[in-house]
């Protein structure tokens, strides 16, 4: 599982379709995390992401050191579907996306990750799964981490 996590101060996330746009989810201080689910992904994947956002120190304390986390500050996650996290595009020009996890397992461990993160006493918005959507933040520093629950980064 991969995850690009983005401190932001506000952020929200709009469905777009033949109608126009339709807002889904927003925040106000906290996380916007980008989730990709891999073919390999499991609940301890899922676990894995969910600890960890929960507990990364990246929000300053009263000294401005990056020592805080998403449950000391009060913090919110935006939490949306990108299956292009595990696109390969080291050979040709159209990446190929054969890692990514197919729609019903993807969907299962996205929702997995959110029930989790809420589980830690986090406020959790979250994109719709499957549709095209459109993502609007203002990253906070800017701070942004790469995350992969293999580890291969």
């Amino acid at each position: 599982m991969r995850a690009v996590i983005q401190k932001v101060t506000r952020a929200a996330v709009d469905v777009v379709n033949g109608s126009g746009r339709e807002t889904v989810g927003s925040i106000g201080h906290g996380l916007v995390v980008l989730l990709g689910v891999g073919r390999s992904d499991t609940e301890g994947d899922a676990r894995y992401i969910a600890d960890k956002t929960a507990n990364l120190r990246i929000f300053e304390d009263g000294a401005g050191k990056l020592n805080l986390s998403l449950k000391d500050t009060g913090g919110a996650v935006l939490l949306v579907s990108q299956f292009t996290l595990y696109a390969d595009a080291r050979n040709g020009r159209r990446p190929s996306f054969s890692e990514a996890a197919p729609p019903q397992q993807a969907g299962a461990l996205y929702g997995q990750v959110a029930a989790m993160l809420r589980r830690h006493g986090i406020a959790v918005e979250t994109g719709r799964f499957q549709t095209h959507m459109q993502v609007d933040l203002c990253n906070n520093g800017p701070v942004t981490l790469l995350l992969d629950s293999q580890k291969m980064f």
